[in-house]
């Protein structure tokens, strides 16, 4: 056993699993396919080796199919999953799939569209919601989108706040910020050459 090997923890398995699941929808995604759910009677533990193998292919991968240090997958934390995942579904049209029996908590697998971009999921967080107003409690995610305004018009119906007002990168694009249900921070990006 090596030194790594001791000192895993549950949270590290769980989190082999939920990278070696991600490997699994992205493939799947982009094949067209369906997931495959794990076999009965089978746990995260059971499936360890073939996690580890999994998550070594991919690290091994070559540069053409897999980009080293590029995002691949998000996760946004949330008190309440169920509520987020409808949030996003609402806001944006997200196809969430509940994946809580393979992660082993409330986890909803989210495939946020086709082409560019990165799929992800919300997950149980540890502990309550961050205040509003408070401090970011981790990474801010940008969704790019056609037009800012019905956006953030699909943002607030469905349960979202403003953060930053929208605001011209010149001759780039239309930013601003919101605040989710469960009090995270994030973005929209409209590209227009000629905002000013």
């Amino acid at each position: 056993m090596t030194t790594n090997e001791s000192q895993q923890t549950p949270d590290d398995d769980a989190l082999s699993a939920a990278l070696a699941h991600s490997d699994q929808v992205r493939n799947e995604h982009h094949s067209g396919g369906q997931l495959d759910a794990p076999a009965a009677g089978t746990t995260n533990a059971d499936d360890s080796a073939a996690e580890a193998a999994t998550t070594a292919e991919r690290r091994d991968a070559p540069a053409e199919e897999w980009s080293t240090g590029r995002p691949v997958h998000f996760e946004i934390h949330a008190a309440d999953p169920k509520r987020a995942a409808e949030f996003y579904s609402a806001a944006f049209g997200w196809k969430l799939e509940d994946w809580s029996e393979y992660a082993g908590m409330p986890y909803f697998g989210a495939t946020t569209g086709v082409g560019n971009g990165i799929d992800g999921a919300i997950m149980q967080r540890e502990g309550e919601n961050p205040p509003a107003g408070g401090p970011v409690a981790g990474a801010v995610i940008t969704i790019g989108v056609a037009d800012f305004d019905a956006a953030a018009n699909s943002i607030q119906a469905a349960g979202g706040t403003v953060a930053l007002p929208k605001y011209a990168l010149p001759g780039m694009a239309w930013q601003g910020y919101f605040v989710d249900t469960e009090n995270n921070v994030f973005g929209i990006h409209q590209a227009d050459p000629n905002a000013d």
